[in-house]
């Protein structure tokens, strides 16, 4: 009886010890909420190991064309091998992989890829675009690409924007510098190496290699291909467009540019910089060695026929291929990338003959915007709103010339009183134009005057007047300055949009070229009535002329600088105060005729100039009555 009380106790115990097993895995069981966080920790750990493996395992860029294997995949590495020679080894690193770099101070912002080891983004962090976007020279590698082409002692051709860099970022000082570099083995490796200064656009960039004497071929020696397409920042593409293009130094000091259209120029020799210019934005190479040739291209694209300005993204390609030298069979090039304004007080502080990208006109015309108009404009934008400083310097500039103005004007007056006599002439001797020139010499000797001397005082302010031309378009101050109804005075003004586009004008109305316009009309009224005679056969219509010329300039300005039209339409307001003064309260065209009439009966002398050049006319008149005999 005992045992089998004993049996059945360790039954109950058993089941009383599996009933409480039982009921501790019920309370401690998970909760929903565990098994899908359980559940979200499995699945992350998934994706984590498939994103490991994708980038562990070949990666392939073209059929032909390994970059990047799994250094434990002996096959990938003897097909990485087989194509790539010693540089296989780069393709087997951790930093195989797609992936920047970003380097940064205060004014500019790059990212390098570790694809190809170059610049894939240029960002200027204090400019925007025209229509508030963050200001690029270069966005995502789409509108750039900077290759070195070489061939290799086993007969390969390398292309390093397909291979991966090694990245390394370190200080020099206050200085940030990364290496990127392409390796053969952990001590053999070409190199860029970019060093970036704090506050500065300019970079300090360097190509060298070390131990590679071995694999660069002398037979193909490397070739350095840098291509940017401009990316639009302005308003109007078309105008922008119109300043930018591609400019380079060459035989040590001399600056040259591509132009306006389709270009290509295969002869630049000894280049020691390269800019491709956007205006008011500009990407330089620069080179302490000088590249000993350089093939250079310009290709238009925001002057195509079947582009409408607003849809235009890109306004020019440029391109530059340059052979480098191997120095005992390794490279070394000290260079600089600029990624920066077009603002001639930056680029002038390098000293490194930068300013000759900014377009302020050749020979005397740049002379006066370096010396005069640009340390002048300055000192005055530096207390004064810049519209007002435009204004200014507009009035002592007119102020300045005013005396060129009186003697225009005074000549103008002195052939308004001979004007009857001058035609009476004409009516004489319509038939004998011989006769008639003479006749009309003879008056204006009597009588003092001087049918050029209106001409030489216009001619002497030709230089001013195409200096300021220049600079107003070139004045980097003046981007995204607002003045009066005008938001950009870099840029034209907009009082109305049209809902269509006019050829030649556009599709909105400016006002300040409208102003000039009717400024210069005036002005044009004024000094052509002064002298306006009947036209000659042969000679043009000086009323036609009067009317056309405003014309032209509404037209041509109405998609210009609204500055500069702002300039002209002060320029000429203030030359008509001038000569109206001088008509009312200076000159007395009643004094001028009687000193005229005065004049004509003196005895003139005749010097031998005018001796010989009429005997000339005497001789000639006389061959023509010989001939009619």
């Amino acid at each position: 009886m005992e045992e089998k009380k004993f049996d059945l106790n360790s039954i109950i115990g058993f089941a009383l010890i599996f009933g409480i097993i039982v009921w501790m895995f019920y309370l401690n069981q998970p909760t929903p909420e565990e098994i899908e966080a359980e559940k979200a920790k499995k699945e992350q750990a998934e994706a984590q190991e498939k994103k490991e493996n994708k980038e562990n395992k070949d990666f392939i860029v073209d059929e032909n064309n390994v970059t990047a294997v799994n250094p434990q995949d002996s096959l990938a590495l003897q097909k990485a091998k087989s194509q790539l020679g010693a540089f296989a080894y780069s393709s087997s690193l951790s930093s195989a992989k797609e992936g920047t770099t970003t380097i940064e101070n205060e004014v500019l912002r790059l990212k390098v890829s570790n694809r190809g080891g170059h610049v894939v983004e240029a960002q200027l962090k204090n400019f925007k675009t025209y229509d508030s976007i963050p200001m690029y020279l270069i966005k995502d590698g789409k509108n750039s690409s900077f290759n070195l082409n070489f061939g290799t002692t086993d007969n390969r051709t390398i292309n390093t924007k397909d291979l991966f860099f090694e990245p390394t970022v370190s200080k020099n000082g206050e200085n940030t510098v990364l290496s990127m570099k392409l390796k053969t083995s952990s001590s053999q490796f070409l190199e860029y190496r970019y060093e970036m200064k704090p506050n500065d656009y300019m970079v300090d960039f360097t190509i060298r290699s070390q131990g590679l004497q071995q694999v660069f071929s002398a037979n193909h020696a490397p070739t350095l291909d840098w291509k940017l397409q401009g990316i639009r920042h302005a308003k109007s593409a078309a105008y922008e467009n119109r300043y930018t293009e591609l400019s380079f130094e060459y035989e040590g000091g001399k600056d040259d540019y591509l132009g306006q259209g389709d270009f290509t120029d295969d002869e630049a020799e000894d280049v020691t910089w390269i800019a491709f210019e956007q205006h008011f934005f500009t990407s330089i190479l620069l080179t302490d060695t000088p590249f000993k040739t350089a093939s250079l291209t310009s290709k238009n694209v925001a002057n195509s026929s079947d582009l409408a300005d607003k849809d235009i993204k890109v306004t020019k390609e440029f391109s530059a291929t340059i052979p480098l030298a191997l120095q005992g069979g390794e490279l070394s090039y000290a260079m600089d990338w600029y990624y920066g304004p077009t603002d001639y007080k930056i680029l002038n502080s390098y000293k490194r003959n930068l300013d000759e990208i900014v377009p302020l006109g050749w020979g005397i015309f740049g002379w006066i915007n370096r010396y005069l108009f640009i340390p002048f404009f300055g000192f005055l934008s530096g207390f004064l709103p810049y519209g007002i400083a435009i204004i200014v310097m507009t009035i002592i500039v007119r102020i300045v010339l005013s005396p060129v103005t009186y003697k225009s004007y005074v000549s103008q007056a002195k052939m308004k009183v001979l004007r009857p006599e001058i035609t009476e002439i004409n009516e004489k001797y319509k038939d004998n134009a011989m006769k008639r020139q003479q006749e009309t010499m003879a008056l204006y000797g009597k009588a003092g005057v001087n049918p050029m001397s209106g001409c030489l005082p216009a001619l002497m302010q030709i230089p001013v007047f195409y200096a300021l031309f220049n600079f107003f378009p070139s004045a980097f101050e003046l981007r995204q300055k607002s003045f009066l109804w005008a938001d950009d005075l870099s840029s034209y003004d907009t009082i109305a949009q049209l809902p269509f586009e006019i050829p030649f004008y556009g599709d909105h109305i400016s006002l300040f070229p409208i102003l000039a316009s009717v400024a210069i009309f005036i002005y044009m009224t004024m000094t052509t009535g002064q002298t306006m005679q009947a036209p000659q056969p042969g000679m043009p219509n000086m009323k036609f002329i009067m009317y056309l010329s405003p014309l032209m300039m509404l037209f041509f300005f109405n998609n210009y600088a609204s500055g500069l039209s702002l300039y002209y339409f002060i320029s000429n307001l203030i030359t008509i105060g001038i000569m109206l003064v001088i008509k009312k309260v200076i000159i007395n065209e009643d004094k001028i005729h009687a000193k005229i009439q005065e004049n004509k009966k003196k005895p003139k002398k005749q010097g031998k100039f005018q001796k010989k050049m009429k005997e000339l006319m005497e001789q000639a008149e006389q061959q023509q009555k010989a001939k009619k005999k």
